[in-house]
Formats: C-alpha cells, structure tokens, sequence
C-alpha cells in the first residue's frame, strides 16, 4: 500500500466535515421554485463523497456487517493472512506481536501485502503505545510512565517519532494514545497513562494526537476512562464508582481535549458506570449518546477486544454473539477480535456471528440506517489511506 502522508493529512483532516455523518446527507437539497432570471451553476462534485457513496450502496448488508470487523491473524507470512483477509472480508486487520518481522523493512513488506483492494484498503492497526504496550521492538521512545511526569513537549516529540515508526512500517491506525487518568499507582493503567490529573492528560493527550496527525489515525482509549475503574477489563468488568458529574469533571476531560484535536477514533472499554449505565461502556448506548452528544465525537468508535468480554467469566458475556450484537446496538462502528489461527479455538464462528448480527437487523434490534452510517464512517478513513 502507498502512503502519501500529506495527502493523509490533509484529506483526513476533511473527513469530519465530508464523512462525520450519516451517508449522502451533504447532497444538496434541490429546490422546488425557480428562479427565472437567476444563472444555473454547477455543484462541486466531491470525489470522497461520490466515491464512498457508490461503494456503500454496491454492499450487500453482509459486506457492511463484514466491513465492521478488525480481526487478528497470526503470522509474519503476508500470504494466509491475505487469504484469510479475502475470505473474511473484514474492514481491518489488528496486528499483534506475531506480526512483527524483525525489522522495518520486513513489516512495511508484510503490511504493504495485506490489502487486495486499493481504492479502500483495510485499516491496520496495532497497539503501540510504547513501554509495557509495544509491538515494534525497535520502538525504544518514551511512553506513558515517563512521559506523565516530565515536560510535556516530550510528548510531542515522543508522538512525533513514534507515528513515523508506524507509516514507515505500513500500520495506519494507533491504538496508543491513553486518555485515561489517575493518580493511583495501584491502578491497573497508572504507569500507561499520560498525566496523573485532568489537566496535565489533556495537555498530553492533546498533544500526541496534533503529533500523530498526517501519519498514523490516533486512538484514544480506554473510553469513558479506565482510571477510576479498579481492576484489568481483560479479564473482569471493572467498576467505576463515579457519578455523570464527577466523571465529567474527570475522566471526560482528556477525551474531550483529544477529541478537539482531531482525534478520528475512540476505543471503548469494558469498564462500567453504574451511575450512567450497568453495562460496560462498550455495550452501552448511554455512553454512545454522551460521547456524541456531549464530547460531540463524529468519528469512528471501535471496541478494545472483544474477547476479553468472553474470558471474565461472567455467564452474561459467555456469547460471543450475544456479545457483538450488543455492542453494534450500542453504536460501535468497529468491533475488534485479537483471534487464534483457528477462531473454533475461542468459540468464535465468524460467518455465524454475521449472519446472526443481519439477523438482528432483519428483527429490528439493530437499526440498519445505523448500519450503514457506521460503514460510512470506516468507508472514508479506508479512502484517504488509498490515495
């Protein structure tokens, strides 16, 4: 895959305004009183738009369905990764440390083998924030333990760098820019986060996404905040004991301040609030409507793995297609699976959680307008990468 990062950064920085919204509503209205004296002029036809349009109304609802999936495939061999890619269809692929050659130049050649389709290929992600959470070995830049307590234009350059390591290696999204924020060194996420208070994490925060802007597409997680939720969403649901109020003094000021910079994703957590929702945050559509309505995101909302939900324990999220039907009902545009060779192994059967997830649409649990928005967003961050 070629990547042009000028051309990234400045057709990305258009997709709020182009593509933040459910499809073709900035066509114009046509009028219905003419008038007589008044000159015809043309309407700018604009190539994203038109491109995503006609791309989304060729999908069939599978396809859509598909195209919302960021799925793993072990291996540094790019062939039966692309095969599974072909036969899944999914709408990205998350890299993990089994993905990593050796060097720069062996991941950029794996990467740049993964995608068939050039006009909208898939979203590669991976986790780097660097530190305890790093894939590329080669990535030896500061990361949230020190960056916390030093000056903040070390986070800046630490980004700056780090976002290049990434698009010279072919990887398009970071799952690396941690907005949650506490204080507690006894907190699962102390040492990963950027500021131990609001507003040094905003200031951080803030910064690393205008650092990764025009190379990588930040992601800032683990939304609504993992920081007051005491324990590890991998393998239980953590508890938030924080009211709206105080959360938004809180938690919500980081995503707030990255949002604001442009931040084009949000990864949700399995993290709950029980003053706003039971459920965890990433199968809750109260936290949807208030990262919309509130934090005013129009971008893209991804779920941290899916798996981790299955492996708590809880017979509630034994389901794993229970589980993705929810989290797409609660308005997540992706869901993220870090899978096996084999997906049997985790009791994942991938076309029946599509066609179960289509069932859901059929029945009304699902809104397929909403659907096709979530597909529309993914549609124009996967046709800036192309060029």
């Amino acid at each position: 895959m070629v990547r042009r990062a000028g051309a990234m950064a400045v057709l990305a920085a258009s997709l709020v305004v182009l593509c933040g919204c459910s499809p073709s509503s900035t066509r114009p209205t046509p009028t219905s009183e003419a008038t007589p004296d008044a000159v015809p002029t043309a309407t700018a036809i604009d190539p994203v738009r038109l491109a995503v349009d006609e791309r989304l109304e060729a999908m069939t609802l599978e396809q859509k369905i598909r195209s919302m999936l960021m799925l793993h495939y072990p291996g540094t061999d790019p062939a039966p990764v692309r095969e599974f890619a072909d036969h899944v269809q999914p709408g990205g692929l998350i890299l993990m440390g089994d993905n990593i050659g050796s060097s720069e130049e062996e991941v950029r050649a794996f990467t740049s083998a993964l995608s068939s389709d050039e006009i909208f290929p898939l979203l590669l992600g991976i986790d780097e924030e660097g530190g305890d959470v790093t894939r590329l070995p080669w990535d030896e830049l500061p990361a949230g333990s020190t960056l916390a307590d030093s000056a903040p234009e070390l986070t800046t350059e630490a980004f700056t760098a780090r976002s290049e390591l990434l698009e010279s290696a072919g990887l398009s999204v970071n799952f690396g820019i941690v907005a949650d924020v506490t204080a507690d060194p006894s907190s699962f996420i102390y040492y990963r986060v950027l500021g131990h208070d609001p507003a040094s994490a905003a200031d951080r925060v803030t910064r690393a996404v205008q650092a990764e802007s025009g190379h990588v597409y930040s992601t800032l997680k683990h939304f609504p905040g993992h920081g007051g939720a005491p324990g590890d969403s991998h393998s239980s649901i953590p508890v938030a004991g924080a009211s709206l109020d105080e959360w938004r003094a809180t938690d919500a000021v980081p995503f707030a301040a990255g949002i604001a910079a442009g931040a084009p994703l949000v990864m949700t957590a399995h993290v709950a609030y029980p003053a706003v929702d039971s459920a965890p945050a990433s199968l809750s559509a109260a936290w949807h409507n208030i990262l919309r309505d509130e934090l005013e995101f129009t971008g893209v909302t991804i779920t941290d793995d899916m798996l981790m939900l299955q492996r708590n324990g809880l017979a509630e999220f034994a389901d794993p297609v229970e589980n993705a039907i929810r989290a797409i009902a609660a308005g997540n545009d992706m869901l993220v699976y870090v899978l096996p060779a084999d997906p049997g192994d985790v009791d994942i059967d991938l076309d029946a959680l599509v066609s179960s997830v289509a069932a859901a649409i059929d029945s009304g649990r699902i809104s397929e307008d909403a659907i096709d928005a979530s597909v529309d967003r993914l549609l124009c961050l996967r046709f800036a990468l192309g060029g």
